[in-house]
């Protein structure tokens, strides 16, 4: 990218810890501690819907398992959005969220557009559908964002979700996660002609810094929950930083 667009600090799935994970909810309260970009992870309805949500399966983030009954997969991707839709996704949280429900990354888009928030949608396929996903999240988020001034960060830790995402969208940037310094990692990044690493905090340091920066990337790190963390972070010269901790770190540091 010919600038980088993007704040310092995201705000990890909505709110970190403070609200329900990858739920409108929790994007609300992140604003409302100042942050202006969020990170949220978006998979595949059985039936072709991108809605957001972490786990494979269903079982920590929603009441899954007490609707669909025994003997009915857990697995989110296994289920048409009629069915996920109706799913409580905030009394796992606590009891002042029940009731709220799984989004959409349409319903995303509408609420980061209208408010001039920026999004890193991470590509969280569920396993076995890593190209697919990747290939549907891309197309999806380039026909929400059509026009937008800055389009969202397509991440994944995948290479294949973003193959995927560069063959049906090649114009949105699309960064590489690492959660270790796998051999290729930088030739990968390269290969899939990512703007960005994105890497577990502890992965930094001045030598890979300086190798990402030197290849052009950017360098952006999850999950900083700790003032000395991010304090490293800055010193190092790095891009990003991913925190849970959204009622500690002011965005405008």
């Amino acid at each position: 990218m010919a600038s980088w667009p993007y704040p310092r600090w995201i705000a990890h799935r909505g709110a970190g810890k403070l609200a329900p994970e990858n739920t409108l909810v929790a994007f609300r309260l992140g604003s409302a501690h100042g942050y202006r970009m969020f990170e949220c992870d978006a998979k595949l309805s059985a039936d072709g819907v991108v809605f957001l949500m972490h786990d494979a399966t269903l079982t920590r983030t929603t009441n899954g398992r007490h609707v669909l009954g025994p003997g009915a997969s857990t697995t989110g991707g296994d289920h048409p959005w009629a069915v996920l839709s109706q799913l409580d996704a905030g009394s796992w949280h606590s009891r002042g969220y029940a009731g709220e429900p799984l989004p959409t990354l349409d319903n995303v888009a509408r609420y980061c557009l209208a408010n001039g928030y920026l999004l890193n949608i991470e590509i969280k396929p569920t396993p076995g559908m890593e190209e697919q996903t990747g290939e549907v999240v891309a197309r999806e988020a380039a026909r929400l964002w059509a026009g937008a001034v800055v389009p969202p960060l397509l991440t994944s830790f995948r290479p294949e979700a973003l193959e995927g995402a560069k063959a049906s969208a090649p114009g949105l940037p699309r960064g590489l996660l690492l959660d270790t310094l796998w051999t290729g990692w930088l030739e990968t990044a390269l290969m899939l002609e990512c703007v960005a690493i994105v890497c577990n905090h502890a992965l930094w340091d001045t030598s890979s810094v300086t190798q990402a920066q030197s290849a052009g990337f950017r360098t952006l790190s999850y999950t900083v929950n700790d003032d000395w963390a991010a304090q490293r972070l800055i010193a190092l010269g790095t891009d990003g930083i991913i925190t849970d901790r959204v009622d500690l770190f002011s965005p405008t540091f």
